[in-house]
Parts: structure tokens; C-alpha cells; sequence
């Protein structure tokens, strides 16, 4: 049954599962709402579910920290796919509230930063408490214990809410995105418009020690899509970063620059390559001359004919 299982962070009535239903496979698949994101990635460890769908970037407040540390630690998951939803609040109340009667508010810590200046406009004086999760705050507006919770219109239903304002976002094209996650497996053949995922680890601290890392990527022409430092839990200063990059590990400028970081980082976790999220190959811009897994080839060949005395 683990199979045919996949977790996501609840309860129901989450952006996180609305972005799962969009996967073609969700309609053959057992959905399990877990309390956190650590419970719905853990599942996958112990092999209770095939795969986990989590929430680990958003366009307004960025990183999903909790995601991004737990992909950098424990035993190893790999990323599959992406998933990018638009998002839009709405103030769900339990039936006959008033935005007068509004004293408190409740949501996930990610949507606090996305609707702050509807809240300083509308109910400057309402008390904020975040919540496990947008629909778990609906839950607990439910039972009584806030009198309102920004989440997704489509859990007003599941809660007995009622939505008294809709679409509310400080930023109009606010998207959160998400990731399936499993255990690790050789990654799926490259699309042409991919996307590589990893966690690599600092040395000794010095002077340019962060740009030599990032120069295993430059001189490759490997782009990066995002980098975000976390700390390791070590000390103080001591930190480690995600990165996602533009290519497959396939691609030989990638595979290079992973193997150029393996030579000089103390650890490299390779979270997966996998498809963008709405991108086709014909949008992905063009490489960098000298950045072809063509002349990367026709370099090493050349460097065998040296070798060889060919030259």
C-alpha cells in the first residue's frame, strides 16, 4: 500500500494538497494529511508512503526553512518534480462574523508575510497567532479558538466556514512552490528545461571561501536559480547552503561543477534533477559559448589526444 500513498502537509483543505491534486498520478494515489512537514517526509523514510508533496519556496517570503533543513539532513530524499501554485487568501469565519467582531487571526508563518499590509489596512488592531498550517488555522477557527484564518477558499467548505473576503494577497502574483519528494533512485531522463538541486557544505572559513563555491558553477556556465544559507547547527557562523541551478546532472557542465564541489567541500548532498515547473525547452535560454556537453566532449577528447601524443 506504501506504494500507492503519497503524504503532504495538512489537514485537508491545504494549498499544499490543491497543489498535489494537480499532479495527473494524485487521482490513482491514497493522500494523507500530516501534521508537519517533517511528519510527511518522514513517512517517506520509513517507507510508509512512496512520496511527500511540501511547500519549499514562496515568491514573497522565500525559503520554507523547515523543508530546506529537513532535505539537508536525516537519511537522504530526492526531489522528483515541482509544482507552482498561485496564491490567494481568503478570510474565512464561521457563519454570521462581521469584520468587526474580528479580534484574532490565524495562518501558517508564510502567510502572514503575504497579507501583512491587508491586515495593517483592514484589522490593524486583530492579534496575529500563526498555525501549522493555513487549513489547521481554519480547523481551530472552527473550534472556536480564533475568530478568523487566512487560507485557500476551497477549505471553507471542509471547515463549515464561510469566506467574508476573497483573493486577498499584498502581492498580486504571489506563487508558492512545492516539491515531491521520495527516496532516492537515478533521476528521470533530462527534459531540456530542468533544474538540479543541492546542499553543499563550507570548509575551513576564510576569505572568498563562499566564492570559490560558487565558481565551480561560473566557470561552467552552470547557472543559479537560488541560494539560501542555513546554519548547521554547529556553531555560530557556521552555515551550509541550498542551491538550485539551472541544468541536469547529466548535462556535463553540471556533472562537472558537482564534481568540482565534491573535491572541495567537506560534504554535498545531491537532492535531485528534475523538470521546471511550467517551462519548456524552448524557453530555457541559450548556453554560453564553450558550455555544451559538445565541447565539453570535444575538450576531453582533445586532452586525450595530448595524452596520446596525437596533437
Amino acid at each position: 500500500m506504501s506504494a500507492m500513498r503519497y503524504t503532504y502537509l495538512g489537514p485537508e483543505g491545504t494549498f499544499t494538497e490543491a497543489a498535489l491534486r494537480t499532479l495527473p498520478e494524485a487521482a490513482t494515489r491514497e493522500l494523507v494529511p500530516m501534521v508537519s512537514v517533517p511528519a510527511a517526509l518522514d513517512a517517506v523514510r520509513t517507507g510508509d508512503a512512496a512520496a511527500a508533496l511540501v511547500p519549499i519556496e514562496n515568491s514573497v517570503e522565500g525559503g520554507v526553512t523547515t523543508t530546506v533543513d529537513e532535505l539537508a539532513k536525516g537519511a537522504p530524499l530526492m526531489i522528483y518534480r515541482e509544482v507552482v501554485l498561485p496564491i490567494a487568501f481568503a478570510l474565512l469565519v464561521r457563519p454570521g462574523t462581521q469584520i468587526k467582531d474580528i479580534k484574532t487571526v490565524t495562518g501558517h508563518p508564510v502567510a502572514q508575510p503575504q497579507v501583512r499590509n491587508w491586515l495593517a489596512a483592514n484589522l490593524p488592531d486583530a492579534l496575529w497567532e500563526s498555525a501549522a498550517s493555513n487549513a489547521d488555522g481554519a480547523r481551530l477557527v472552527q473550534e472556536g479558538r480564533f475568530d478568523a484564518a487566512f487560507a485557500g477558499e476551497f477549505a471553507a467548505a471542509t471547515y463549515g466556514l464561510e469566506p467574508l473576503v476573497r483573493e486577498i494577497h499584498d502581492a498580486a502574483t504571489a506563487e508558492t512552490r512545492f516539491v515531491l519528494v521520495g527516496r532516492p533512485a537515478r533521476p528521470a531522463a533530462p527534459t531540456g528545461a530542468d533544474k538540479t538541486s543541492v546542499v553543499i557544505w563550507l570548509g575551513d572559513d576564510h576569505p572568498g571561501a563562499l566564492l570559490e563555491l560558487l565558481q565551480e558553477f561560473a566557470v561552467r556556465g552552470v547557472n543559479l536559480m537560488r541560494i539560501e544559507s542555513r546554519p548547521t547547527g554547529k556553531r555560530i557562523g557556521n552555515y551550509c547552503f541550498s542551491v538550485d541551478a539551472e541544468g541536469h546532472i547529466t548535462d556535463r557542465r553540471v556533472g562537472e561543477a558537482l564534481m568540482g564541489l565534491k573535491r572541495i567541500c567537506p560534504q554535498v548532498r545531491f537532492l535531485g534533477s528534475y523538470p521546471r515547473a511550467g517551462v519548456a525547452p524552448a524557453d530555457v535560454r541559450p548556453l554560453r559559448p564553450g558550455t555544451t556537453d559538445g565541447e565539453f566532449l570535444a575538450a576531453s577528447d582533445w586532452l586525450t589526444q595530448c595524452q596520446d601524443g596525437r596533437f
